[in-house]
């Protein structure tokens, strides 16, 4: 008989929205399936990251239930302690858990953890800071100031739709010195994003060609625009089909450092704050085994905005 896979549940209650039957059901589900579960309140990252760090030799799997700045303030524990991750997707966006092919709706994610399918997928650092997404400074930053608690709790899915409009009044461009494994080129820039997986923002597509396992990262800057040609250009950001348009500069590579004036711009990792320019990016390919659907088709679950 198979041993039992020992587990630790951490929930963030400050992103739950499932109601507590059914998170309770989906854990005996899977303690049914051979899962050996302990549930963690936690009340904030660092005491997640701890309960993780004295548990590493008794764990096999970590279970994160929250949105994608919970998920990723734990990328850097569990690649040291090299624990494998699930999901269930308790946020607003939920990008990784829609670039893994994890359902948003919570028993059918309780379904893919307990059916347990595995494959490894890259990791993004910058500046020392592991990410899962994306990277992003300019528009993408003010997007994120847009987003309140209030908004979110207000419009839903909706609101990075609603923190956009607003963030557009704000924007402002800058100067970027870029270099992206070895090239280098100067440009203007009033939205730059460096991802390592294929969502960001509730759904956007950091580039159509993306894979949060091809081991590069991809970048795109957007030129100085007015509202007029940033709201034509909505489309295809959506779809991250930056190619078709001279408006967007792209690149991949698996090292990229980024100098702005002015210095010392806020950088954003999957929604949070976590450095400045100057920066230096790299990949770290294969970091972390995930449960996550076989074959998944990244357009699951993708809500039309």
């Amino acid at each position: 008989m198979a041993s039992a896979i020992r587990t630790l549940l951490i929930i963030n209650p400050g992103s739950r929205r499932g109601s507590e039957a059914t998170l309770d059901e989906g854990v005996e589900r899977l303690r049914s399936a051979g899962f050996e579960v302990e549930v963690y309140l936690s009340e904030g990252p660092e005491q997640s990251r701890r309960a993780v760090r004295e548990r590493r030799e008794q764990l096999e799997l970590v279970i994160m239930a929250g949105g994608d700045g919970t998920i990723s303030s734990m990328a850097q524990t569990l690649y040291e302690c090299q624990l494998s991750l699930a999901i269930l997707p308790l946020g607003t966006a939920n990008d990784l858990a829609r670039t893994l092919g994890v359902p948003q709706e919570l028993n059918a994610a309780f379904d893919v953890i307990a059916a347990n399918p595995r494959r490894r997928i890259d990791l993004g650092v910058v500046n020392d800071q592991y990410f899962f997404n994306v990277a992003n400074l300019g528009l993408g930053v003010q997007v994120t100031e847009e987003l309140t608690d209030e908004v979110k709790k207000q419009w839903g899915v909706f609101s990075y739709l609603k923190a956009f409009f607003a963030a557009l009044l704000r924007r402002r461009q800058f100067r970027v010195r870029l270099t992206v494994d070895g090239q280098r080129q100067k440009l203007r820039s009033i939205q730059l994003a460096v991802g390592n997986g294929r969502y960001y923002g509730g759904g956007n597509v950091v580039r159509d060609c993306a894979s949060i396992d091809d081991g590069l990262l991809s970048l795109y800057s957007v030129r100085p625009l007015g509202v007029w040609e940033l709201l034509t250009l909505a489309p295809l950001l959506r779809e991250g089909q930056y190619d078709l348009d001279h408006r967007v500069v792209t690149a991949r590579g698996q090292r990229i450092e980024i100098e702005t004036r002015p210095t010392g711009m806020s950088i954003h990792a999957d929604g949070e704050p976590v450095t400045a320019t100057p920066a230096q990016f790299h990949c770290i390919p294969g970091a972390l085994e995930v449960v996550a659907r076989e074959n998944n088709a990244f357009e699951t679950d993708r809500p039309m905005l």
